[in-house]
């Protein structure tokens, strides 16, 4: 049904808010990436067959007003507790549901509302958690972006509509004009959350002041190739409508006709959802020609990326929708200027546009309460590495660091020693205890040479190498270089090359010295942001753990026994019982020893093979 104008919208969400009310129940299968890498496909199809062999029981089907219905949500959050199953109205989220599970899942909950108590979460004192909220990982959120993911099905326009869905645009379109949907996105404070945190309502502003250029885009950078980052990711696949609604009202505001959505290749789940929800919307009503019977058009199309980091930086994105090879220019001119076609353009992050139709709808003095004064609103993250919940989560900015990797994380895994968390992807930097009590939030991070960026955060414990770390990140950065300026193409080169000699036991103190050099040349002189982050790693790391650094250098030694070449096999002798089983076994003939007699390892000849450890009766070889 194509809605003609605002009636037909509120219309429409009356019968969908009827048709779901109709349910007697729901059940809820999370069909983020995570969650469908653990099964929970298997899951939804199971639970169909079950329902639908239930007797005197209608499923969602041709067009029935069903009692039971089967939806695939967006990521429920807790990844690290996949897959997931929510049962409404009940409320229950079930985790680490396996098919197996299903029948009795149905048989007592479906059936009779009684809980399947063994796949509660179960908190580290032991309390069960029925309820999403009762899990702390859930509890210590505040989901605006994320409000829907977990709630509705993630695809079905209608289910979006009854909860409010569009209702941003409503508004916008029909109670205030372009200026006004500025002004409330600039005084809300919105800040690209993309990682340059740069002001939206700015961005906006200069974009609509070309009034005279004969076409204006909007274009969303859903790229994300951040290594551990999956915030957009989730969002496109689990709320698509919201995405498009928050840029239909930036090409109304800017007055742009046209929209681009570019996803990396990598992300088939948000593509294929994202070109369905457009050609509902399409369909609707609510995209294309004439929104809702205003007059307004904006059209919008997904392009896919090839998986090349450098696309996420604007330039080189807009390039690359282009035909073009993605690289980045000299500024200026500015995208806002000259951008997609040398036309005016708008360019944000996925997260951005979705917080805009909230922004609309409840407007700025609402967003402002949320967040710290000069970042307000709240920030997706993604939570990977040594920790005890991974998943992904969205908090106030502001929050700290020990709020999330204690409170919302569950602690480090295995409850070790938390050492350093890596922020803002391969160009961000490390944070260590000291900035525990730092709250995250774009102007406090940078303080201490880091950056917020897309979100990723990957936490490490005392069995980390940060010199492996910078070595591993300066790799990707390297690997990743356009190549067009020679400060990043060679700049992150040398600084690898430096690095590698260091893991590998030959590196010299002159080397840190020309680390920093190299790091401080490549941060001012890289033509475009990526190349201007792609150091901070490196003196991040530098200057909070240099001492691991000149352990390697000086004492060829990793203290966290990662390093390879830094590896040193011994013999403990109180241990070994001279069985010779390990000079046998040694391909390199590097273990000396007589029978009944402790042995002993020759560091010269040793290939690190770790051959002699593995197989050692007694345990009598360590690693130091």
């Amino acid at each position: 049904m194509r809605m003609e104008d605002r009636n037909s919208l509120l219309e429409r969400r009356e019968t969908a808010q009827q048709a779901l009310s109709a349910y007697r129940c729901r059940i809820l299968v999370c069909a983020g990436t995570g969650c469908i890498a653990s099964g929970s496909q298997v899951i939804a199809e199971t639970m169909r067959k079950l329902c639908q062999d239930l007797p005197n029981v209608e499923v969602e089907c041709c067009g029935h007003v069903p009692h039971i219905g089967i939806a695939n949500t967006g990521c429920q959050g807790i990844c690290e507790l996949g897959p997931l199953v929510r049962i409404e109205p009940y409320h229950y989220q079930y985790v680490k549901v396996k098919p197996e599970d299903c029948a009795e899942i149905v048989e007592k909950t479906v059936c009779r509302g009684e809980p399947v108590e063994r796949l509660f979460y179960e908190s580290q004192n032991g309390k069960t958690c029925p309820k999403p909220e009762d899990i702390p990982f859930m509890a210590g959120q505040t989901r605006v972006v994320l409000e829907h993911c977990g709630n509705i099905d993630a695809v079905s326009l209608d289910e979006y509509i009854a909860v409010g869905g569009y209702d941003a645009l409503s508004k916008a379109l029909f109670d205030m004009t372009p200026d006004q949907v500025i002004q409330e996105v600039d005084r809300s404070g919105l800040r690209g959350r993309g990682g340059g945190g740069f002001p939206t309502g700015t961005k906006w502003k200069q974009v609509a002041a070309h009034t005279e250029a004969p076409v204006k885009y909007v274009v969303c950078n859903g790229d994300e190739g951040d290594p551990g980052a999956f915030m957009d990711g989730s969002v496109m696949e689990g709320d698509p409508y919201k995405l498009i609604e928050g840029l239909t009202i930036a090409g109304y505001a800017v007055g742009a006709t046209e929209g681009y959505i570019y996803v990396r290749a990598e992300y088939p789940n948000s593509v294929s959802r994202l070109h369905y929800a457009i050609a509902q919307a399409e369909e609707a009503g609510l995209l294309g020609e004439n929104i809702l019977g205003s007059g307004v058009t904006f059209h919008l199309h997904v392009n896919r990326g090839a998986g090349a980091f450098v696309c996420g930086e604007g330039s080189a994105l807009t390039a690359s929708i282009e035909g073009n090879r993605g690289m980045p220019r000299t500024k200026p001119p500015r995208t806002v200027d000259h951008g997609l076609w040398e036309q005016p353009t708008v360019l944000n992050n996925v997260e951005t546009y979705a917080n805009v139709p909230n922004i609309v709808l409840r407007g700025a003095d609402w967003f402002r309460t949320i967040g710290s004064d000069n970042s307000p609103g709240t920030k997706t993250f993604s939570i990977t590495g040594s920790i005890a919940n991974t998943g992904l989560i969205e908090v106030p900015m502001g929050t700290t660091l020990r709020e999330i990797i204690y409170d919302i994380g569950g602690g480090i895994k295995g409850g070790g020693d938390f050492k350093a968390v890596q922020i803002g992807g391969p160009s961000g930097g490390c944070l260590t205890r000291e900035h525990l009590d730092v709250g995250l939030d774009f102007d406090t991070v940078k303080k201490y040479d880091a950056i917020v960026g897309s979100g990723g955060l990957v936490v490490m414990d005392e069995h980390t190498c940060m010199v492996e770390v910078a070595r591993f990140f300066m790799s990707f950065t390297q690997r990743e270089s356009c190549g067009k300026c020679s400060p990043c193409r060679i700049g992150t080169k040398r600084m690898l090359e430096i690095l590698e000699r260091i893991v590998a036991g030959k590196g010299t103190l002159e080397d840190l010295d020309k680390l920093e050099e190299i790091a401080e040349f490549v941060r001012k002189n890289s033509l475009c942001g990526l190349g201007k982050s792609a150091p901070l790693p490196v003196i991040s790391t530098l200057k909070r753990f240099r001492k691991e650094y000149e352990e390697h250098i000086v004492d060829h030694k990793c203290a966290a026994h990662v390093c390879e070449a830094l590896k040193q096999y011994k013999v403990d002798p109180d241990k070994c019982i001279g069985c010779t089983k390990c000079a046998r076994n040694c391909p390199v003939e590097a273990i000396s020893g007589t029978v009944k007699q402790p042995h002993a390892i020759d560091p010269d000849k040793c290939i690190k093979c770790g051959t002699c450890l593995s197989g050692c009766p007694v345990g009598a070889i360590y690693v130091d």
